[in-house]
């Protein structure tokens, strides 16, 4: 990569499992779980009508895990690309506050975990495993071939409500895969307005990204596109999956949430890029999965 140095190394810092879980924001799995939760207990009433506790528990012990591989992936992978833009580095691999190697360690225990976790949940889950762990880590390499990296981060977190359809079911299912792609556009989409902020750095070093090839402009307009797909999506899940008015009402909210998102970023003013990100969609995945399972406790179409 085009004026790539040397990441600083200092002292590494004596918690190291704080600042692993600094690295890979581990509280930022608010932003997919829920819907993996969402596909879970919606697959878990068409199997007889009874909530699986320890199945749910390992979906979130899977989702979790893999999210963890996925973003100590992307610190390793990045960390010199970070290293050069202002906004990125403090983070520990850059700064020395973690070593490559204790977040290579992170990284390998997460994937243990997630391999664990999927043999627990079925043989299929097993077998589509390493399919999950590609196009998790893809994203990271994603920015240097392409113009369209948030296609990719978009495929990579399609997978959590299939992955936890399949854990409770055992199959496919084409329900699954319409909530998956709702949560694809949904992160991708805001991803694109995320990127923004990174424009000049990125075509400075020569990282690709919508934002850089368009324009900032554009790539908000092709945000907002994306995000009424999302809710288009939203809507055809519930509508094959039979929700009633409660999750209808969630999707009037979330619809709502995303228009505040938009309103409050502009091509001339990305101040408030960090509360469309981190706040407005942090509420988003949160209330919708709330509004599902108030439809189902309401509705009585789960044995609690």
């Amino acid at each position: 990569m085009a004026g790539a140095g040397p990441v600083t190394e200092t002292v590494e810092a004596p918690n190291k499992v704080k600042a692993f879980l600094r690295l890979v924001m581990i509280e930022h799995s608010v932003f997919a779980l829920p819907f993996a939760y969402v596909a879970a207990l919606t697959a878990m009433r068409t199997e007889g009508r009874s909530v699986q506790w320890l199945t749910l528990l390992v979906i979130t012990i899977a989702m979790v895990a893999a999210r963890t591989v996925a973003m100590a992936a992307n610190r390793i992978i990045d960390r010199r690309i970070d290293a050069q833009n202002p906004r990125t580095a403090q983070r520990e691999l850059v700064t020395g506050a973690l070593s490559v190697r204790s977040a290579w360690v992170g990284l390998v225990v997460a994937l243990v975990v997630f391999l664990a976790s999927a043999a627990w949940l079925g043989w299929l889950c097993l077998v589509l495993s390493p399919i999950a762990l590609f196009f998790l880590t893809i994203y990271s390499y994603a920015k240097r071939f392409t113009d369209f990296p948030q296609a990719f981060l978009g495929l990579a977190q399609a997978i959590a409500p299939l992955g936890a359809w399949i854990g409770v079911t055992g199959h496919w299912s084409w329900a699954a895969f319409v909530l998956g792609l709702a949560v694809g556009t949904w992160i991708g989409g805001f991803d694109l307005i995320y990127a923004c902020q990174d424009v000049e750095v990125d075509r400075r070093i020569g990282v690709r990204s919508v934002p850089v090839r368009f324009g900032i402009a554009a790539s908000l307009r092709a945000s907002t596109v994306v995000h009424v797909v999302t809710v288009a999506l939203y809507v055809w899940f519930g509508a094959m999956t039979g929700y009633g008015w409660l999750w209808w009402a969630g999707m009037a909210f979330t619809a709502a949430v995303l228009a505040y998102e938009h309103a409050i970023v502009r091509a001339d003013d990305l101040s408030r890029v960090n509360r469309a990100f981190f706040t407005a969609n942090g509420v988003i995945g949160i209330v919708l999965f709330l509004f599902a399972l108030a439809d189902l406790v309401f509705r009585q179409d789960l044995t609690w």
